[in-house]
């Protein structure tokens, strides 16, 4: 997210947190002269999971919005290039992500998953699910994920289920490699 303030851009970050995040909250108010910071408080017993951590966080967005998860890493070079012209093509487009190769069936199952496809030069977005069951056919999984403010509300359907992916179609910026954090002890 620095990298991302560094660009110029503006850059609110919006936190969702549960009470037991606290050394989070207290931990991330020294990036508050880097950009603005805005923390929500996630309910559970209203809103429980990643999408309604995505609902609570909604109200505070504007702008162009990126979702990005704070146990995820990307890896690679220009990984800020790539997060910065995610957000500058979602603004063009509408959808776009940070997404890196993927073919293994544990960590599909696990992650975001897309079967992501070159048209005409530029990696696309065929078909996305949130934690398939069965990962074949999928490619890649996503780290970050951008979106334009007028389409931000569809943000929890990228990991609902039983809804249509908004990622359908979004181009798909690749990055050498994703870390998730919330996984390396499985």
């Amino acid at each position: 997210m620095v990298e991302l303030a560094k660009s110029g851009l503006h850059v609110r970050l919006v936190v969702v947190f549960g009470t037991h995040k606290l050394d989070t909250v207290r931990y991330l108010t020294r990036y508050s002269e880097t950009f603005q910071l805005v923390f929500v408080h996630q309910d559970d017993t209203i809103e429980p999971g990643l999408d309604g951590a995505i609902r609570s966080a909604l109200p505070m967005t504007q702008g162009p919005v990126a979702l990005v998860l704070p146990d995820i890493v990307l890896t690679g070079a220009d990984t800020a290039g790539s997060l910065v012209a995610a957000l500058r093509h979602a603004e063009v487009t509408g959808w776009s992500v940070v997404a890196a190769e993927e073919r293994d069936p544990d960590t599909l199952r696990q992650m975001g998953a897309l079967a992501v496809a070159d048209v005409g030069g530029v990696m696309t977005v065929d078909v996305a699910t949130d934690k398939p069951k069965d990962p074949s056919g999928f490619n890649a999984f996503w780290g970050m994920v951008a979106v334009t403010e007028s389409e931000a509300h569809r943000l929890p359907d990228v990991v609902g289920s039983g809804v249509a992916s908004p990622l359908t179609g979004a181009v798909a910026h690749m990055v050498e490699g994703i870390v998730n954090h919330n996984t390396l002890a499985d």
